[in-house]
Parts: C-alpha cells; sequence; structure tokens
C-alpha cells in the first residue's frame, strides 16, 4: 500500500486537532498522519520525531515515511541528511521510485551531478512515464556538460509533459543547448575518463548538426527539424557501434533513432515552438517500446 496524500478531511480534522498531534503514540499510522499534517502546517521539522517512531516500524505507512522525513531535511537545506535518509530507505524498499526521485533531487542540489544522473536512472527505469524524472535527468546531465544526454532528456520530457512552466523550462534550455550553449560548472563533477571522452564525441555531434544547418541557412522550423534528424541519426549510429552499450544509449539514443526514422521529426519541432500535439507522433510515442 503506497501512501503519498491525504485527503482534505483527514488533513482538517489532523490540522485543528492538538491533542491528537501532541498524543504519544507508536501507532504508525498516527504518526505518519501527524507528521504530513505538519509538514502542510509549515512546521516539518516538528514532525522528525514521529517519522523517526514509523521507521522503526514494518507497516504500510514506513516507505512513505522515508520520503516525507528526506523531504524535511531537504527543505531545510540540509541536504546530506535528506541524502542519507533515502538511502536507508532505498535499502528496505529497494524498488520506490519515489525514493529514487527524491534521492536525485537531494543529490542535485547538493551538486552531486553524477550521482543525481545515477538516482535519475533508477527512477527512470522504476517508471519510464514520470516526467520529472526525465526532467531531472535532462538538468544532471546538463550539468555536467552532457549536452546530448540532455537534449534528448528534455525532449522526452516534452512528449510526456509539453505544457507548463516546467515544459518552458525544457524548451529554453534545448533552444540555449541547440545555440552551442554550456552551462558553468557550479560545483565539482567527477566524471570518468572514458565518460569524457564519449561525452566530448556526444556534444561533437551536436555541433557539427548546428554548424551544417548554419551552412544550409536554414531558420525557424527547418532548422530545428534539421538539427534534431541529424543529431538523433548520428547519435543512433554511433551508439549503435558500442559494444559496451549504457542506459543512455538503449533508452534514449535507439528510442530518437526510431523517431528519426519515423518521419515524426516535423511533428516533434512543432510540439517544441508552439507546444502543438500531433496525433501521428502521440500514437507513435505511445506504441514505441524503450529499454534499458
Amino acid at each position: 500500500m503506497k501512501l503519498k496524500s491525504l485527503s482534505i478531511t483527514i488533513l482538517l480534522s489532523l490540522l485543528f486537532a492538538p491533542t491528537l498531534l501532541a498524543q504519544d503514540t507508536d501507532d504508525p499510522a498516527t504518526n505518519y498522519k501527524a507528521a504530513l499534517a505538519l509538514v502542510d502546517a509549515g512546521k516539518g521539522t516538528e514532525g522528525i520525531p514521529l517519522l523517526e517512531k514509523v521507521l522503526k516500524t514494518q507497516s504500510a505507512y514506513t516507505d512513505a515515511a522515508y520520503s516525507l522525513l528526506g523531504g524535511i531535511y531537504d527543505k531545510n537545506n540540509q541536504p546530506e541528511k535528506a541524502i542519507a535518509i533515502y538511502n536507508d530507505g532505498l535499502k528496505a524498499y529497494p524498488k520506490d521510485q519515489n525514493l529514487y526521485f527524491n534521492l536525485g533531487i537531494a543529490d542535485f542540489r547538493a551538486k552531486k551531478y553524477n550521482d543525481a544522473e545515477l538516482a535519475a536512472i533508477e527512477a527512470i527505469k522504476l517508471d519510464p512515464k514520470h516526467a520529472n524524472s526525465q526532467r531531472l535527468y535532462g538538468l544532471v546531465t546538463f550539468h555536467q556538460n552532457k549536452r546530448l544526454n540532455a537534449l534528448m532528456a528534455f525532449c522526452s520530457f516534452l512528449l510526456i509533459e509539453p505544457n507548463g512552466p516546467r515544459s518552458d523550462e525544457a524548451i529554453t534550455n534545448l533552444q540555449s543547448i541547440l545555440k552551442g550553449g554550456v552551462l558553468k560548472a557550479d560545483g565539482a563533477v567527477k566524471t570518468l575518463p572514458a565518460d569524457a571522452k564519449e561525452t566530448a564525441a556526444f556534444n561533437a555531434i551536436i555541433s557539427s548538426a548546428i554548424a551544417a544547418g548554419r551552412a544550409k541557412k536554414l531558420t525557424g522550423n527547418a532548422l530545428l527539424e534539421f538539427q534534431l534528424k541529424t543529431i538523433f541519426s548520428q547519435t543512433g549510429q554511433a551508439s549503435a557501434r558500442k559494444t559496451d552499450r549504457s542506459f543512455f544509449d538503449k533508452f534514449y539514443a535507439d528510442y530518437f533513432f526510431k523517431l528519426a526514422q519515423s518521419g515524426n521529426v516535423p511533428a516533434l519541432a512543432k510540439l517544441i515552438t508552439t507546444k502543438t500535439q500531433d496525433a501521428a507522433l502521440m500514437d507513435w510515442v505511445k506504441n514505441t517500446e524503450r529499454a534499458f
């Protein structure tokens, strides 16, 4: 049983029941609900002792308590404590997608971008249609200058969530990447040598596509279509030649190589520039499987 939220009725009853919040009990349901009410009332730190009690149990509320407690620490600018809580939770609940996603967020805020990337990958594997996990992967790879990884992640995110503030951010990041933009490193990024070599090769695909589009004097959607199709095709071909294929190769490179061959790149370009969903593209997304 997953418990991520409570009904408004329960929350209101808890918020206006001080005797319940103050009650000394070992009941995990009571403690979890009281802690959640305190979080919603802006008093999350007061719920820490209650959640610590829940963590000592094996109840239907225990996995949710790890997420809630980690969130309290993260919100109070204590990402290291949040990371420790999430990792403890994953030892007990290794298939909890929400814990992996929250761990990735905490790692991201702590500028542990490599760790955040690994957490995002696990979150995506557990729920490939979770838009925010795709967005997280895009952000943490962009911060490592893995621009090709980020570009495909932002495209993938937009196929799931084409509208809203987060989609606006994803589109802005895509546009920046396709103009040759690079995020300044604002933390210690430990990239393995092999990864660094691959990152440079993949980023060179973007630079080549940008230069080729300029040489053709393309503009607007025609330029975007050319850039995307060139990048997807060249990445797919390069990835297919690898003997040791990564999550990125299987989940992103293969998928967008198929998209480049499907005739749906113009629809994706239109989605990026106008947020207009094309029925044929959405059918392709629905019916095309992705591997890990």
